[in-house]
């Protein structure tokens, strides 16, 4: 089987911003294959957000600081490429999605990006119908946004970015201001787009539950640091040391790695609850 071509390359970045006591990122180097879907996990200040904007060209662009090494974005490189340019290829939704808004009715947010990318005038019905329905949120296109809630206002956000067509979607803790109900909608969304759509995600997250579930590789940053990389089972094997680190396991991984260590067969990490039950039925049977 032949591997996917990476659409991100980040190699050896180190940035601080100015007047940082310590570099954000230190050395830092991951690749991104076409189509994956990326969960990128730490505790608080280890340098998931720097990466992602590593990642999507807002740095060195946005946030000016000491910036070494090479970011290569479906084969451009970052420092070398306009962050217009680079829009084409990339999409990023903010973890403040109501900052990000620009109007005030659900269709005219997504007519907006459209129209400032200059997309012929005769193509932008369509574009907006196929992302209001990419989305689930078609009903909608004439609601003001004010009147919407948290994870509707989230899925216009991802609308108005979908009718650009981006190759790469990058999220910023996509789920923070969400109750759970509306943060699993958003994360069987964003997975729906990235099996069937062939867009690659890269989501920057605190609920490490959602990510075991719906990501297929975890990066896990430490202090700067690339600490882990890999498949998620792969990586959420090292629980004691995630939880070292300050990352919260989720309790089905924790107890599987218990489990393992006690010497029971466990073949397959469980990610999540039903996993889990899975796992204790086969070994009592």
């Amino acid at each position: 089987m032949t591997t996917p071509a990476p659409i991100i390359d980040v190699l050896d970045v180190t940035f601080s911003y100015a007047g940082a006591a310590r570099p954000a990122l230190d050395g830092v180097s991951l690749s991104v294959a076409e189509g994956d879907f990326l969960g990128i996990i730490g505790p608080s200040g280890a340098g998931k957000s720097t990466l992602m904007y590593a990642m999507n060209g807002v740095i060195p662009h946005y946030h000016q600081g000491d910036f070494y090494g090479e970011v290569r974005l479906a084969g451009a490189d970052t420092h070398e490429t306009s962050l217009t340019d680079l829009s084409h290829t990339v999409a990023t939704v903010f973890q403040d999605v109501d900052a990000q808004m620009v109007a005030t009715a659900v269709e005219d947010e997504v007519l907006f990006g459209l129209e400032n990318f200059g997309v012929p005038h005769g193509e932008i019905p369509a574009r907006v119908d196929e992302a209001l329905a990419l989305v689930g949120i078609a009903d909608l296109r004439e609601r003001a946004i004010a009147s919407l809630s948290g994870g509707q206002k989230q899925k216009v956000a991802l609308a108005a970015v979908l009718a650009l067509r981006p190759k790469v979607l990058v999220l910023d803790e996509p789920t923070g201001a969400l109750d759970p109900a509306s943060s699993r909608q958003v994360f069987s969304l964003l997975a729906d787009l990235n099996e069937r759509g062939g867009i690659t995600v890269v989501v920057v997250e605190q609920k490490i539950g959602l990510l075991a579930e719906y990501a297929r590789r975890l990066a896990v940053m430490d202090e700067g640091r690339l600490a882990y990389c890999g498949a998620r089972r792969e990586v959420l094997s090292a629980a004691d040391d995630l939880l070292r680190i300050g990352v919260n396991v989720p309790r089905a991984t924790t107890l599987s790695c218990m489990l393992r260590d006690e010497g029971f067969p466990v073949e397959r990490l469980a990610c999540n609850v039903d996993e889990a039950q899975e796992l204790i039925e086969g070994i009592v049977a």
